[in-house]
């Protein structure tokens, strides 16, 4: 009996990153509904519920350490929801991330010791000016500075992912986090929240869609791909990330980027292949290229 064809790895890594940044693209569409932040709070509290349903972590044995491990991790995760969204709330999604991707791409420039990466470094450096220059940064600072603090938050998310997946088995780890990074949350974003929610409640059938695009089906989607590709492709692919932010941003909320922003994303979008590359060729060192599912929210 013939079997059905199965889909491409890559397509299955480009459509889960499709779904993160449409996900994200019609969670801003209701800002004004529900805040930035309580738009955040409300996909962690969902995100986390599912989570906890699925997995059913059991931690009665933990150590501490993999309990420190885990609220960093949590840590790092909430301050990464929250402050991307705060800055969709002023810049166009695809300037955001944009700015977020620089956290990963610093993280593996960090670790590098060869000399050619330096090009890479210049690249990236030259699409950062070019957004400090361009009316996203100029009209609307604090979104740039929100979307830079997410970057920081996105490169500790990787640093302390990496440390939980090796202190705990399976997926209790992120569970648990997700718990942590609700928590986060919580003191600016449930009110809002609340508030939304008793005004307009399909909100939370809007978020739980948002749930779905940006952390069910995505994680899905790369478990299935990152079996039948090589992480360095994959790392490669993951650098897509900030055009099709921008292409979500113009499809489903009409936010068109200026000129120099198109030329910014392009020159981050090429110093992270590059550095991905480069990292993956490194065959003495650590892999520090972009993880599996580092730019994949839950």
């Amino acid at each position: 009996m013939a079997t059905a064809p199965r889909v491409p790895a890559p397509l299955l890594a480009l459509a889960a990153m499709v779904s993160v940044q449409i996900g994200a693209a019609v969670a801003k569409t209701r800002f004004d509904e529900v805040e930035p932040v309580g738009a955040a709070t409300l996909r962690l509290v969902i995100g986390a519920v599912v989570l906890l349903l699925v997995v059913r972590p059991r931690v009665r044995h933990w150590t501490r350490a993999q309990w420190t491990a885990a609220a960093l991790l949590g840590l790092a995760l909430g301050g990464m929801n929250v402050l991307i969204y705060v800055a969709f709330a002023s810049i166009p999604i695809g300037v955001a991330v944009t700015v977020e991707f620089l956290g990963p791409l610093v993280l593996s420039l960090v670790h590098t010791r060869r000399w050619r990466d330096v090009t890479w470094a210049l690249l990236a450096l030259a699409g950062v000016v070019l957004l400090g220059v361009g009316p996203a940064a100029v009209t609307a600072v604090g979104g740039v500075l929100a979307a830079v603090a997410a970057a920081a938050c996105w490169a500790g998310y990787i640093v302390m992912n990496r440390r939980v997946g090796a202190a705990i088995p399976g997926v209790d780890g992120l569970a648990v986090s997700m718990v942590v990074a609700m928590v986060v949350s919580l003191p600016t974003g449930l009110g809002p929240a609340v508030e939304g929610v008793a005004a307009h409640p399909t909100l939370l059938l809007v978020f739980g869609a948002v749930a779905v695009l940006s952390s069910v089906l995505p994680y899905a989607l790369e478990m299935l791909a990152l079996r039948r590709m090589p992480t360095r492709v994959f790392g490669v692919l993951q650098s897509l990330g900030p055009g099709i932010a921008a292409l979500a941003g113009l499809v489903v909320l009409h936010e068109a980027l200026a000129t120099q922003e198109v030329v910014a994303l392009a020159c981050v979008s090429v110093a992270s292949i590059g550095v991905t590359l480069s990292a993956r060729r490194g065959r003495t060192r650590p892999d520090t290229g972009l993880p599996p599912g580092a730019d994949q929210v839950p």
